[in-house]
């Protein structure tokens, strides 16, 4: 059976890898928004066809009725990261951009899960975790030169 960790694992090095791909997709374009459109395009394609062949839910369909209006804005949040990803690579360079974009993920993921924010469950700060908050903020400075 595949762990969790080694499916967060291939998750960031799938991320790692349409990161670049899709980056000079959008060089090659002459357009990140293009690149991202693209590719949020192909991704809606796959996950309509995973849904409707794999999808077995005995949810009601009124269901989103309860969900909160502003958790439909995620998909803004993706374009807006993803278009970023898109136009930075090309400028910075995979290694640096995704230096400074995991360790700001990293962060703000560690104040999500030590708030418990979006009713998730909560990891509070401690000192070993702030300790790493710093091994990485350090590491982001060695990762790009120093």
């Amino acid at each position: 059976m595949i762990s969790l960790i080694s499916l967060a694992a291939l998750a960031g090095i799938l991320i790692a890898v349409q990161a670049g791909m899709n980056a000079q997709l959008g060089v090659l374009l002459h357009s990140p928004l293009l690149a991202s459109l693209v590719a949020f395009s192909v991704s809606a394609a796959v996950t309509m066809l995973l849904v409707l062949f794999t999808d077995h839910s005995t949810e009601p369909a009124h269901r989103n009725q309860v969900i909160p209006a502003w958790l439909w804005l995620g998909g803004l949040l993706s374009a807006g990261g993803v278009g970023l990803f898109y136009y930075l690579i090309p400028r910075m360079g995979a290694g640096p951009m995704m230096s400074v974009a995991l360790t700001s993920q990293l962060t703000v993921a560690m104040m999500v899960s030590h708030f418990g924010w979006f009713d998730l469950p909560e990891t509070p700060l401690n000192m070993s975790r702030a300790m790493g908050l710093v091994a990485l903020l350090s590491g982001i400075y060695l990762v790009n030169g120093g």
